[in-house]
């Protein structure tokens, strides 16, 4: 086996292993979503399937990869189901009381995951580096905003004002710059993966704020744009 091909084998294990676990870390998150929201077993299956496979989806059709990664690789349906059931019923028998809290954490690591692996792929089409940098983030955003829309709430990563896509935008960029420089494909993956997870972790710990649109006075808190006269 020679370089290159021992390279593309390492690169391609790489991405399988960081979607495998992305799509299992927001899967989770969908299911504390939708306990949250008092929704049913079919409900919640539901609500994780679309933050664990929407982003992913969404990046296969603008590069018009198919099958979709989730249809070249059905048994993921199985793990769904399976972690549905099992998270479930651990939540429980434990009566465990899901909070907003306990989401964020699969969620910011899925979010670091999809940002990596996202932005890889999209680098492997051949994608300008903006472009592959911008489909890394609608990997990893995309589904939380599905989750969110279909639990009825305003997507969190345009509402919460903590950096969110910003986190995921960073760490895209970390890849391309590591691919630039010719690192190693399991490193360039860890690194783009570990900026987008660190920077939302610490987004979340230490309360960081993007600025939101106030009111002027005399508008009635109504925030239109731009403001009147």
């Amino acid at each position: 086996m020679n370089a290159h091909t021992t390279a593309t084998w390492a690169l391609s294990h790489a991405q399988v292993a960081v979607e495998v676990v992305a799509t299992i870390a927001f899967a989770l998150s969908g299911v504390i979503e939708g306990a949250r929201r008092r929704l049913d077993a079919v409900g919640i299956c539901v609500v994780a399937g679309l933050a664990a496979f929407g982003g992913g989806t969404v990046r296969d059709i603008l590069l018009d990869r198919r099958p979709l990664f989730w249809v070249q690789h059905a048994g993921w349906l199985w793990v769904l189901l399976a972690l549905c059931a099992a998270a479930m019923l651990f939540m429980r028998a434990r009566h465990l009381e899901p909070t907003e809290r306990a989401m964020q954490w699969p969620d910011a690591l899925g979010l670091g995951l999809f940002t990596a692996g996202g932005t890889q792929i999209a680098i492997d089409a051949g994608m300008p580096a903006v472009v592959a940098v911008m489909l890394g983030v609608i990997t990893a955003v995309a589904g939380g905003v599905l989750r969110d829309i279909v639990c009825n709430v305003i997507p969190r990563a345009f509402s919460d004002h903590r950096p969110y896509a910003v986190c995921s935008f960073a760490g895209g960029w970390v890849m391309v710059g590591a691919q630039a420089l010719d690192v190693e494909p399991w490193l360039a993956l860890a690194a783009a993966a570990g900026t987008a997870t660190g920077l939302r972790v610490a987004a979340v710990l230490w309360q960081w704020r993007l600025p939101a649109w106030q009111a002027q006075p005399g508008e009635g808190g109504s925030g239109t744009w731009p403001p009147r006269r």
